[in-house]
């Protein structure tokens, strides 16, 4: 006799996919802290699309094994591009390992790569057009954009600057030309999984900082995302969204505010190569932008 099972939504499934993860301790970077946010936001995020693509075939999340993982994986190959298809394999590597047990840990699935053809499209400002674009915006957005363009900062992250007294930074390797030949104020930011790394603003642009300091720190969401706020300048997805209608306006173009942290990397690895050589150069620029991965990095250079 057949049987009948309430189907459940792909997103209470993912939901609940999620839930144990975290109650597992598996989406933590760092055990003495919680799992980030944003960590969560995604594998939540990539297991409801795997969901919905499954419901098709009439399959959930839980009926999943390495095998019909592996092929969902092939299916996806030809409309997913590869930094999508490589976070749904991600996200079903922890299913199958810590949910499922089908997977053995330490195992992974295989490597599929998408058939989309990539665009290897530049992303960097000019230096002179960075300024053209903050001339459109208002003075706590502009501001905001000279940071990141001087900081190499990611969007969020402008809304955690803090003097480093106040936001000590996680202790991690560092060159000794970190920063060489950039004079400035150093202070902290939270970057991505929670790490709070040291960057160095130019000292007039530290000064205007200075004074759009709030008199005690004030709670600011972003994307679900709860960050503690000290200066009254832009960040996120609204300083974002402020910076593509601004080059819209000024360049009649829009590369994302993503772009000036590429402007960023650019212009330190043409400094740095004056005296170091490519990769300790491309080491420097890593641990300046905090991906720590000078492979990453080289995606800025394009």
């Amino acid at each position: 006799m057949p049987k009948f099972r309430k189907t459940r939504s792909p997103e209470d499934q993912a939901r609940a996919v999620v839930g144990r993860l975290v109650n597992l301790g598996v989406l933590r970077r760092n055990p003495n802290a919680p799992a980030s946010v944003g960590t969560v936001r995604n594998i939540r995020q990539c297991l409801t699309q795997i969901a919905r693509h499954l419901a098709g075939d009439g399959l959930e999340l839980l009926d999943l094994d390495p095998a019909r993982a592996n092929a969902y994986l092939r299916s996806r190959a030809a409309d997913l591009g590869q930094k999508a298809l490589d976070g749904h394999r991600q996200a079903l590597q922890k299913l199958l390992i810590h949910v499922r047990g089908s997977l053995p840990e330490g195992r992974k699935l295989t490597i599929v790569r998408s058939l989309r053809p990539t665009r290897k499209v530049g992303r960097a400002y000019a230096p002179h057009q960075v300024p053209m674009v903050a001339a459109r915006q208002t003075a706590s957005n502009a501001l905001a954009t000279l940071i990141a363009h001087a900081a190499g900062l990611r969007a969020h992250e402008l809304l955690t600057l803090a003097r480093p007294a106040e936001q000590p930074p996680d202790l991690r390797p560092a060159r000794p030309e970190k920063f060489d030949g950039r004079s400035g104020t150093d202070y902290t930011v939270v970057g991505k999984g929670g790490l709070i790394r040291v960057v160095r603003i130019p000292d007039d642009l530290a000064e205007r900082l200075e004074e759009r300091r709030l008199d005690r720190p004030e709670p600011v969401a972003d994307r679900g995302i709860r960050y503690l706020s000290r200066y009254d300048i832009g960040g996120g997805q609204a300083w974002s969204r402020s910076f593509s209608r601004a080059s819209h306006n000024a360049l009649g173009w829009s590369r994302g505010a993503h772009g000036v942290r590429h402007s960023f990397a650019q212009e330190r690895m043409a400094e740095l190569q004056r005296r170091l050589v490519y990769r300790d150069a491309l080491e420097v620029v890593s641990q300046e932008i905090g991906h720590f991965r000078p492979q990453i990095t080289e995606e800025y250079l394009r």
